[in-house]
């Protein structure tokens, strides 16, 4: 990246998108704005420290995350505001989704503060398109809260919504987050990323039940990205052959024919005592 001349982005806050595993998935503009910037606040400065020794710069560090962001903020938006030039950046990641950094871009662009976000890596829409569920309409939900009743009430009203859903999990909350959504939402499918860019990258395409049932046998590792298919579209609901094809595609992943015909009949508004009835005629016709 061509050397910036001196003064030319004074005063301005850059919202830096960094690897979220790869340091390789670095920008040459992200690179040159970390080497250009008089300082930078870092999530953790620990981690931001590995970054810059592997570019090979060198730049003072201050401490923003969200135990500090008040009385953090309010200093960076000064030095700001006397000329210098920040990047804001998070352990992984684009800054400010999802993330603390949202207040001091709220800050400063209150204190009329210009701020450029310098685009990169993003862990919500990397395992969107790894996920093949409906990439062309989303939303985003981040981390659900901690708080079970919060929890179950954000998950319900999202039961009708039609768009892909994408969350952030931690591997100790993860289990007991899909058996919530599992309850809430029904069996959808869904596609389970962990640890996007890194060794260990792998991406779980399943249903809710089937990844509960994965995870009960298996302790998660890694952090994850969760990308939830939406509610079918009110004009299949009450649909018998929809209902069946569904019924079918479950028990050949193995699942029981009551199970099957239960998880189906929910989904697709149905008779489950119908579509049992008729799934069990069908097999003993074979």
């Amino acid at each position: 990246m061509q050397k910036l001349s001196s003064g030319a982005i004074s005063g301005i806050l850059y919202i830096v998108a960094t690897p979220i595993g790869n340091l390789g998935d670095i920008s040459p503009r992200a690179a040159g704005t970390l080497a250009e910037v008089d300082f930078i606040a870092a999530e953790d400065t620990r981690v931001t420290l590995k970054l810059l020794n592997h570019l090979g710069i060198k730049k003072p560090l201050i401490s923003y995350y969200a135990h500090n962001m008040a009385e953090s903020g309010d200093k960076i938006a000064a030095r700001l505001l006397a000329g210098e030039s920040c990047a804001l950046v998070t352990d992984a990641g684009t800054p400010a989704v999802s993330d603390p950094g949202e207040a001091l871009v709220r800050l400063c662009a209150s204190a009329g503060i210009e701020v450029i976000s310098v685009p990169g890596p993003c862990a919500a829409v990397a395992a969107l398109a790894a996920s093949g569920l409906g990439s062309g309409r989303f939303t985003f939900e981040g981390f659900l809260s901690t708080a079970r009743r919060a929890r179950s009430e954000r998950l319900c009203e999202l039961k009708d919504e039609r768009r892909a859903m994408i969350f952030y999990e931690a591997p100790h909350k993860l289990l007991r987050t899909l058996s919530d959504m599992l309850e809430a939402l029904g069996d959808r499918r869904v596609s389970i990323s962990r640890e996007l860019t890194k060794i260990h990258e792998e991406t779980l395409r399943c249903t809710l039940s089937e990844a509960v049932e994965t995870f009960r046998e298996r302790a998660p590792r890694g952090e994850f990205v969760l990308v939830i298919e939406g509610a079918p579209p009110p004009e299949i609901r009450g649909d018998p052959s929809a209902a069946q094809a569904e019924l079918e595609r479950l028990s050949e992943r193995g699942m029981s024919l009551r199970d099957a015909a239960r998880l189906a009949a929910e989904r697709f508004g149905v008779s489950k005592n119908a579509l049992y009835t008729a799934a069990l005629k069908g097999a003993r016709k074979q």
